[in-house]
């Protein structure tokens, strides 16, 4: 039999065990498909639904079909920076994991290699060994799935992480936008603390007051710069680590932008890479006992002591006592698989419920602060009027003033507040970075 008839041989089975790979979606890996029916238990029939539709990958264009909730504006301005210096370290292993799939994809082509050995009288011997395999259980098929669905993880990994470095970004603007807010509502009362210091000063002087009053006075004045020159440094501080995360300054941004509502369809992500992992454990699983099952491979040489082909009938892992229990183990990771994406869709639930909750209290507490805010100022006016009429102490004024303040101070931080929690989400489902800019 000569090399070629003998690669023909074997080639030509090839479609027994599971026939050729095609390409998945837009990312552009291989996996195969079988056609043949096979006797599966109700995790394999979900794995078969997700895989063997080799034309495209739900998850991977779930992916790709999600939109941005950031508006034009300062939020937008601030994710495409972040975005620009990203390092990507989850890109390249979405790369491998590709590869790993593309390499995985042509596992049912014979393999071929050459053998050098050396006989009891000292001749060398060479010879080409192409082996085929001609059944195996599913195993190499699985092998293609699990290769495939290590692709759709990683894809999944690197959204989750694109989403938490624009999270990360935001949340620290965010911080810097209310420390920059309360420093602006300091600063617009510090001429009228100042006054209010001057004037004490001049009726401690006249005799009027004591000097404790006036203690008191500087002592809130003194407080109130304290706080000015804290908020300013938060806000120096989280602008700096923010431009530290950006491709480009970001001093000249300010403000906030609108967010729109997330798709409501749209799975959260920690939903989807339990999917996704899923997949893949079912994949393992059932490679796993393929290789404990008797499977059927051809096998040929053609060398220089002559050529021959045969056929082999053997489990890869061989036959032993422990078989049965790690059968029965195999089949505990498949209904653990399962488990784990109930577990994961519970607690991404439970995390958006306490999130949406948590923004329903936002939006009542705001209109409440303002409110009471206008009502701390109206206050304050009253007593100001009541001074310069002689019938309130400036004393009684100025603590009146500072309760002003501090409502204005907790009014105008609620809205980064309910910002940030409508960013949290965001992230959650994954809808920050448009998919196709991912």
């Amino acid at each position: 039999m000569t090399t070629v008839a003998l690669l023909a041989l074997l080639t030509l089975p090839a479609c027994l065990n599971g026939g050729t790979g095609v390409t998945r979606g837009a990312f552009g890996f291989l996996g195969g498909a079988d056609e043949a029916a096979q006797n599966t238990s109700q995790p394999n029939a979900a794995l078969d639904a997700q895989m063997q539709d080799g034309s495209q990958s739900q998850i991977i264009e779930s992916l790709l079909n999600r939109r941005s909730v950031l508006q034009d504006g300062a939020f937008r301005s601030v994710a495409d920076a972040v975005l620009a210096a990203n390092s990507r370290a989850a890109e390249a292993e979405l790369r491998a994991a590709t590869l790993r799939a593309e390499a995985r994809s042509r596992n049912w082509l014979p393999t071929l290699g050459p053998q050098v050995s050396l006989t009891s009288l000292g001749a060398v011997v060479t010879s080409l060994v192409v082996d085929q395999v001609l059944f195996d259980n599913g195993g190499k098929r699985a092998e293609r799935d699990f290769a495939a669905a290590d692709v759709e993880v990683a894809a999944v990994a690197l959204a989750e992480d694109t989403n938490d470095r624009v999270l990360a970004a935001l949340d620290l603007y965010l911080t810097a936008q209310a420390a920059t807010a309360r420093a602006g509502v300091n600063s617009a009362a510090m001429a009228r603390m100042e006054r209010f210091e001057y004037v004490m000063g001049e009726r401690v002087r006249g005799g009027i007051n004591d000097r404790a009053d006036l203690q008191i006075v500087q002592q809130k004045l003194n407080q109130m710069r304290a706080d000015l020159a804290s908020d300013q440094e938060a806000a120096q501080s989280a602008m700096s680590e923010l431009s530290a995360m950006s491709a480009q300054p970001l001093a000249g941004v300010t403000g906030l932008s609108g967010i729109a509502a997330p798709q409501p369809a749209a799975d959260p992500l920690a939903v989807m890479k339990a999917e996704a992992e899923s997949i893949r454990a079912l994949a393992g699983a059932r490679a796993a006992r393929a290789g404990f099952l008797p499977g059927v491979t051809l096998s040929g040489t053609a060398g220089s002591e002559g050529s021959g082909a045969g056929l082999n009938v053997g489990a890869p892992n061989g036959i032993g006592f422990g078989m049965g229990a790690n059968l029965r183990a195999i089949a505990a990771e498949e209904q653990a698989s399962a488990a784990r994406v109930g577990q994961a869709r519970e607690d991404s639930n439970r995390a958006l419920r306490a999130l949406e909750g948590q923004l329903a209290s936002l939006q009542r507490q705001q209109a409440q602060a303002q409110s009471l805010a206008a009502q701390a100022a109206a206050n304050f006016d009253l007593f100001e009027q009541q001074m310069r009429a002689g019938r309130r102490p400036v004393t009684d004024v100025v603590g009146v003033f500072e309760n002003k303040i501090r409502t204005e101070r907790e009014a105008v931080i609620v809205q980064y507040d309910i910002a940030r929690i409508q960013l949290k989400i965001a992230a959650l489902r994954g809808a920050l970075v448009d998919g196709e800019q991912i």
